[in-house]
């Protein structure tokens, strides 16, 4: 079963051409800073370690990334150190790796060409937000980590920092993803059109997009592509088709002064997680026989978000393509678990976790789960409830904004009677009670995924 994020291992560790073009290498030069502080000064601090991104165990993101890189801190939490991040886990891909920059997901993440290392997705390219480094910065962080990734000494020209040579141009680089039906094969094409995030703003949107199906169809396998400084690309169906946004309106979540939409976050309580994540370009495939059923004249939600953190407008584009099979293929249906919590309190300046547990009448495979709470949900657990496995982790997020998606290469089996526990943490550091509710001052507790019938 393939997961989310493409996982070509052909060329895993290719190096880019552009990180070691002889053109832009000048003469060895004697310098007294070492190469670690060069790269600190001129590098991580001023494009990583900043407010709400890199800075400290306080910024936002943290609870997604756990990397820290301002000075003092980032040398060790780099080097030798094991990622967060999914698939530089399952390729054996430390952050730093000493002598092996094809294993590093530093270097890679800095690279915003894919096919520098076989395609293979490690997720956002950094700096998020941000423009790609030169070709020069990123030859001198492939020759540091070359040389063994040292704390001290001069293993890589100094001037390699000063070069402004872009190693990634956007426009130029990204194509769009090209249809099912050029690559030979049946399904539906939907887009969200280039449009522009301003400066210093983070701007996620939605846009219903109709798939003009007369007949139901059956969705094998879903494909994203996304432009560079994508956070995350999300689909989402409709628990009520009876008020639903208007067709290929944007919709956009914050206004140019960073206020929400009111009305657009009231929409999203009618959403079922259809599909998609925070990996900007992935490609997943139900097990043979298996598939989503959409009624006919469906309609999906398409939600893009992107970061801009420069003083120039950038853009955003994202295209998804829906593989279809015929009904005789389908051998089971995959459905959409929709667990949700609806009655509950949260005292006032009091932390508050909400347990609760949800059972299926037959037996099930679980193929993928992901989470939905506010802003004043610290964590969000669940367990298997019942059977042999009863009280097993099988899910955790920390990140309200980006919650994680799991796809599991072997579902998780369960038996009738057996099921799924939520365990939601909060902190209400508020004067009053909060409970279940659809704005941004209430909370709210739901298990999204995939399961089918064994």
């Amino acid at each position: 079963m393939k997961k989310w994020i493409v996982l070509l291992a052909a060329l895993p560790f290719a190096c880019s051409k552009m990180a070691n073009d002889p053109g832009i290498v000048p003469a060895p030069q004697t310098t007294t800073a070492s190469s670690f502080d060069l790269l600190q000064d001129k590098l991580l601090t001023p494009s990583c370690a900043s407010s709400g991104c890199h800075l400290s165990n306080k910024d936002a993101g943290f609870a997604q990334h756990r990397l820290v890189l301002a000075k003092g801190s980032s040398y060790a939490n780099l080097v030798g150190v094991p990622s967060v991040n999914s698939v530089a886990l399952k390729n054996s891909v430390l952050r730093v790796r000493k002598f092996a920059s094809g294993e590093s997901l530093f270097f890679h993440k800095l690279n915003w060409d894919l096919t520098h290392h076989g395609l293979t997705n490690y997720g956002a390219p950094m700096p998020l937000g941000g423009k790609p480094i030169s070709k020069g910065a990123l030859t001198f962080v492939q020759k540091w980590i070359d040389a063994g990734a040292p704390s001290v000494g001069v293993v890589a020209d100094a001037r390699l920092l000063d070069d402004t040579t872009p190693s990634y141009v956007p426009d130029a680089n990204f194509t769009p993803l090209a249809t099912p039906s050029a690559e030979g094969k049946a399904g539906v094409q939907l887009k969200v059109d280039r449009f522009l995030v301003p400066p210093n703003f983070e701007r996620e949107l939605f846009v219903r997009r109709s798939l003009n199906n007369a007949e139901p169809i059956y969705i094998s396998r879903i494909k994203l592509k996304s432009r560079v400084n994508s956070h995350h690309m999300v689909l989402y169906d409709f628990r009520s088709k009876t008020s639903l946004p208007a067709i290929d309106e944007i919709r956009d979540l914050r206004n140019l002064d960073n206020s929400l939409n009111f009305l657009t976050f009231l929409q999203m309580s009618n959403h079922i997680f259809l599909g998609g994540g925070t990996d900007p370009n992935s490609d997943y495939t139900f097990p043979a026989g298996m598939a989503i059923q959409l009624p006919a004249n469906a309609s999906i939600d398409l939600n893009p978000h992107y970061f801009n953190k420069t003083t120039e407008s950038l853009y955003g584009e994202n295209y998804v393509n829906l593989y279809t099979v015929p009904a005789d293929q389908v051998k089971k249906v995959v459905q959409m678990i929709d667990f949700s919590v609806n009655s509950f309190t949260l005292p006032a300046n009091q932390k508050t976790t909400i347990t609760r547990d949800f059972k299926f009448d037959k037996p099930v495979a679980i193929v993928s789960l992901t989470s939905h709470f506010h802003a004043r949900g610290k964590l969000f657990q669940i367990k298997i409830k019942g059977g042999a496995r009863d009280g097993e982790l099988v899910y955790e997020n920390t990140d309200w904004e980006h919650p994680k998606v799991i796809n599991y290469d072997t579902p998780i089996l369960l038996q009738a009677g057996e099921g799924l526990t939520s365990v939601v943490t909060y902190l209400n550091d508020t004067s009053k009670p909060i409970g279940f509710g659809l704005t941004s001052e209430d909370e709210m507790n739901i298990i999204f995924g995939y399961y089918y019938g064994r």
